[in-house]
């Protein structure tokens, strides 16, 4: 009898596990057919982003109160960085009143991005057509105090939550953090209380400028706001400096023409947060559609999974606001550490929309890389804390006064001298000069500080010649220099350009020797095949 029992439940169990099986290889359609349409969950057709309309619902019913504690919150956050970020006209930028209004957001989406025994990281899209009382407080300097209401609320975005550390202990998590992950849309409108926002020229660009700054500094990503729930030390969440990205902004070519009579004055705008006290801007380049700037700038990096650098490059228009010629940004989970990444960007007219059929140009970017704590064999070339002998400091800083047991750093530019080595091989598939379809290439090398020129000999009736000569170049300043060679015809009447290619020296400075071909610009063919070398001289700092 215990055996037929047995037989009986080993068989039930095959039975269920059978059927199990069978439900784990169901797909959406299979469920389809056997549910009827009132029947259907909702929980079977959730994809990675999930409908939110039951959360939407109970938002609604408890907006009053979440508003007043929301309000406070956000006030007693946001009032400090206006502060931080007030324009030099205003003597004084507060809020006066704070409230959120009576409109609830609407969550679109969920998506949970990270899960595991850490802990959970999920995004939420929302999007705010708000109705919210908020009255900043102006003063000038000049005593008039202005009212200004803050009107017509719009926003698209997303915010990322993370619960973390999970834990035994109600309500399973130690802290959440949260921070604006993506600003997809923000506008609004600023009204004087009773008068004219023109009354003060440029004060509502100024007001503006500071609410976006406020936002962008106080919870974008990769800023985020801890909120401990269980104590505990949560200093793990809180937003480090995680490396260094050094960023040469070397030439661009081909850039659109915003002027009318002659030619744009292009500079270039870099930033890794577009924060005002972040961002980079260089040079301007006057009347010049090919710019050549080969400057230098450093961002300090957060999150390189997440972040990226966004170049913008402008046509100066003098008095007036600078015009857009385009924009291109690189992810920095792209980049290897420690490795220099050579790039040439297209530009585009908004960076949300990549497919842009116009050609507005490329910009030349030299990348690299640099987290703190692991070198992995590689040095910074730009670092500042190369370290000089007592004579070096002694000629270079004259004698620095102790301070708490130890020198007083001071940033001090990196200057890398040595000998540079320039073997020009050959080149290849050089575009025609001449009537029979040959030409007479010769190559001249230069470096842009010191104008130090050497030339090639002329190889006659080639397109793809070979010439193997080396010349040496004594460099002053290997990481702000810049090697430029420019292939020619020779012409018993004169010379014809074939193109050039345009080398910093941040590539042999790390590796010391190597070779490449390098693609000619501004000719419709041709490649120079390279061979650079660097023999070194003692690192100096200039104060």
């Amino acid at each position: 009898m215990n055996l037929i029992i047995l037989w009986m439940l080993f068989f039930l169990l095959r039975q269920q596990a059978t059927t199990i099986a069978a439900f784990a290889r169901m797909t959406v359609e299979d469920s389809r057919k056997i549910f009827t349409p009132e029947q259907y969950p909702p929980w079977v057709v959730f994809s990675n982003q999930q409908k939110l309309n039951w959360l939407n619902s109970h938002l609604e019913k408890i907006w009053p109160f979440v508003d007043e504690a929301a309000s406070e919150l956000v006030k007693s956050s946001v009032e400090p960085i206006l502060e931080q970020y007030r324009p030099m006209i205003l003597a004084s930028l507060k809020f006066s009143k704070f409230t959120l209004g009576t409109v609830a957001p609407q969550f679109t989406g969920i998506s949970i991005l990270e899960g595991g025994s850490e802990g959970i990281t999920m995004e939420l899209e929302m999007n705010w057509d708000g109705n919210p009382s908020i009255i900043l407080d102006i003063m000038t300097y000049v005593g008039v105090g202005l009212p200004v209401q803050v009107k017509n609320i719009g926003f698209t975005g997303i915010f990322r939550l993370i619960f973390r550390p999970l834990v035994d202990e109600f309500p399973c998590f130690g802290a959440v953090c949260y921070s604006l992950r993506k600003k997809k849309k923000l506008d609004f409108t600023l009204k004087v209380v009773g008068g004219d926002m023109t009354a003060i020229p440029g004060i509502s660009d100024a007001i503006e400028g500071t609410i976006r700054d406020a936002i962008e500094d106080s919870i974008t990503w990769p800023v985020r706001k801890i909120i401990p729930i269980l104590p505990g030390d949560y200093s793990d969440l809180e937003l480090k400096p995680t490396g260094v990205l050094e960023v040469k902004l070397v030439q661009a070519k081909e850039l659109t023409n915003k002027d009318i009579i002659g030619k744009s004055d292009p500079f270039a705008e870099l930033y890794v947060r577009p924060v005002r006290d972040r961002m980079k801007k260089s040079k301007t380049i006057n009347n010049e559609l090919n710019p050549i700037w080969n400057e230098h700038f450093e961002f300090v990096v957060e999150d390189p999974l997440t972040q990226h650098l966004v170049i913008k490059i402008y046509d100066d228009e003098g008095l007036q606001a600078a015009e857009l010629i385009g924009c291109a940004h690189v992810r920095l989970n792209e980049l290897e550490p420690g490795k220099v990444k050579d790039v040439w960007l297209k530009l585009v007219k908004d960076l949300e929309i990549q497919r842009d059929q116009k050609n507005r140009g490329q910009v030349h970017l030299e990348l690299l890389y640099c987290p703190y704590g692991t070198t992995n064999g590689f040095s910074n070339p730009f670092a500042d804390n190369v370290q000089l002998t007592s004579l070096e400091k002694l000629l270079k800083s004259g004698a620095e006064p102790a301070q708490n047991g130890g020198e007083i750093n001071r940033r001090k530019d990196v200057i890398v001298r040595g000998v540079l080595s320039v073997t020009v091989i050959s080149a290849e598939d050089l575009a025609p000069t001449d009537l029979m379809g040959k030409a007479d290439p010769y190559v001249v090398v230069t470096m842009k500080k010191t104008e130090t020129k050497n030339k090639t000999r002329v190889v006659p009736e080639s397109l793809n010649p070979v010439w193997n000569q080396t010349f040496d170049f004594v460099v002053e300043d290997g990481l702000h220099d810049m090697l430029i060679l420019e292939v020619w015809d020779h012409d018993t009447f004169g010379k014809d350009y074939m193109g050039r290619c345009i080398l910093t020296l941040t590539r042999v400075l790390m590796e010391g020797e190597y070779k490449d071909t390098f693609e000619l610009d501004g000719a419709k063919s041709g490649k120079l095949n390279l061979h650079l070398k660097w023999a070194p001289q003692p690192l100096y700092r200039d104060s």
